[in-house]
């Protein structure tokens, strides 16, 4: 069981919190800490991009149900909703490429969707919407670090969509007083990440291909940076949000990262360095280099300063810490 120090896990017990996308990544990583920790938990999903292995676990536990659903579908959230005290809305189609290849089914999802679940939050008065952000809002702004208030344009279909749920977010609270809570994601890995598909994340997919002894490519000379952020910090920042009692606190969004930068080639150095711990052999595969991909933003670091102050984060893992648990699962898990 995962132990986070700043958490009042007190304040959970009982309670009744619906995680959609709750098969996912993140959000299977949420409601096992859920569970853990006795809230009585219901996951949304539709299996479009979430496994059911992910939570097949939870499954025969008493304080977790389980809705097969969509949220493009208002009367699915309506049900989901019932009873609800509070919603980590984690449901969306991730990944820049994929809302460039299709940017009408990343709306439908990611802006009806939302949407939908905000209507259903406020019809079923629950009394917080702490919802999936994300860094791709600060588009092409230059400022480093990344600080809340100061975002540029989207570079990206996706980025427009996440922009567009912390609008609505805002507004809800204007007009109908829902409080929400946004979380700003900066490039989340670790344990069920999945490394297969066209639109996996960076870790996972490289895990995969040094454990099978192929080269993995980065886009560019790796010199474009990232704030890779592990997802205990992530499971942190969530509970934060549905706990604090901090009034100043809600209806903001807050950048969820480390608030340090990682070089892609250094990232990829160091993953085969870990995994060369478990197979020699992987320390000889070569990292090789491609063109530029669409849409990608040259460097990502945000300030965590915000965080700290108003939801007293204190991450757990930096960069290292986490990869290397992350690798240990990955390798144990593939």
């Amino acid at each position: 069981m995962i132990q986070i120090p700043s958490v009042d896990t007190g304040k959970l017990k009982d309670k009744t919190i619906l995680v959609t996308g709750g098969a996912g990544f993140i959000g299977s990583n949420l409601c096992e800490y859920l569970v853990d920790n006795h809230a009585i938990v219901r996951c949304l999903d539709n299996f479009a991009t979430g496994h059911r292995k992910n939570i097949q676990h939870l499954l025969e536990k008493e304080n977790f149900t389980l809705i097969e659903g969509d949220i493009r579908d208002l009367a699915t959230c309506q049900k989901a909703c019932g009873g609800v005290n509070y919603i980590l809305h984690e449901a969306a189609l991730g990944s820049v490429p994929r809302s460039i290849e299709d940017p009408l089914t990343s709306n439908e999802v990611n802006v009806n969707g939302f949407l939908n679940m905000l209507v259903a939050a406020r019809d079923q008065e629950v009394k917080r919407f702490v919802y999936a952000a994300s860094s791709s809002t600060y588009g092409d702004s230059k400022t480093l670090p990344k600080e809340e208030a100061v975002i540029g344009k989207p570079l990206s279909p996706y980025a427009i969509t996440k922009y567009v749920n912390e609008l609505y977010a805002d507004n809800f609270k204007r007009t109908y007083n829902l409080d929400t809570i946004g979380l700003r994601y900066f490039n989340v890995f670790g344990r069920k990440q999945d490394p297969n598909g066209a639109y996996a994340a960076v870790i996972p997919k490289f895990v995969m291909q040094f454990m099978k002894y192929e080269s993995p490519v980065i886009n560019g000379d790796g010199t474009y940076s990232r704030d890779f952020t592990y997802i205990d910090n992530v499971i942190q920042m969530n509970m934060l949000a549905i706990t604090t009692g901090n009034q100043d606190a809600l209806n903001e969004v807050y950048n969820t990262a480390v608030g340090d930068r990682t070089m892609i080639k250094a990232m990829a150095e160091q993953l085969r360095d870990f995994l060369s711990e478990y197979d020699a052999k992987i320390a000889e595969v070569e990292i090789k280099h491609g063109p530029n991909r669409q849409g990608d933003i040259p460097h990502s670091l945000a300030s965590i300063a915000k965080a700290q102050q108003k939801m007293n984060y204190q991450p757990t893992h930096t960069f290292g810490e986490g990869l290397k648990e992350a690798v240990k699962w990955y390798w144990e898990n593939l």
